[in-house]
């Protein structure tokens, strides 16, 4: 996953760099390109591929650390009062 968002960056920088050097171009477009055809794309599509990784470590985190999957400190009790009978 890591390799693709390495080339991905290769590429952009090139053509960012081809833009700020192009005789028609300008470093401020070059920094454009480099910003929204590079680097938001890529944070984008990693969150997105990551999602399964950071599931799995927060279910691991909750499985070993014991605790109930809410977060609180309290032991699980029952949903629904119990019903007393008057003396």
């Amino acid at each position: 996953m890591y390799l693709v968002a390495i080339a991905w960056i290769y590429v952009v920088v090139m053509m960012a760099l081809a833009e700020g050097l192009s005789a028609q171009g300008s470093w401020i477009g070059a920094f454009f390109t480099l910003l929204l055809y590079g680097a938001l794309p890529l944070t984008i599509v990693l969150y997105i591929l990551g999602t399964p990784a950071r599931r799995r470590a927060r279910r691991a985190l909750e499985a070993s650390s014991g605790q109930p999957p809410d977060g609180s400190s309290q032991p699980p009790g029952d949903a629904v009062a119990t019903v007393r009978k008057e003396p």
